[in-house]
């Protein structure tokens, strides 16, 4: 499988992920709080918030486009301490791991 469709896939499974622990959200965060540039977002957005309006549609546009997608990155340290009191973590942490070692494996 390539490593577009096995993006795709993994975001739909993080997606379903957070769905399943009641963390999707219907209502988008204002665009002040989209617009932030900490790392993560993290002044602005909760975790599960950022997962969903940040990293979910900016990988999915990169994976329409064809673009290239990050020659790197670990995101799971900061999902597991962010979301650590958070229900359904396990699940959500396994599909960040998914992704961290899919964008590893160069």
């Amino acid at each position: 499988m390539d490593k577009y469709r096995h993006s795709m896939l993994l975001l739909e499974k993080l997606e379903t992920a957070l769905r399943d622990a009641d963390l999707w959200e219907n209502v988008p965060p204002s665009d002040v709080a989209l617009a932030s540039t900490e790392p993560f977002a993290v002044d602005t957005l909760s975790c599960s918030q950022w997962l969903q309006w940040i990293l979910i549609p900016r990988m999915t546009q990169l994976i329409a486009l064809k673009q290239p997608l990050p020659q790197h990155f670990e995101l799971s340290p900061y999902v597991e301490e962010a979301m650590k009191h958070d229900s359904g973590i396990n699940i959500i942490l396994g599909v960040i791991r998914e992704l961290d070692n899919l964008f590893k494996a160069q």
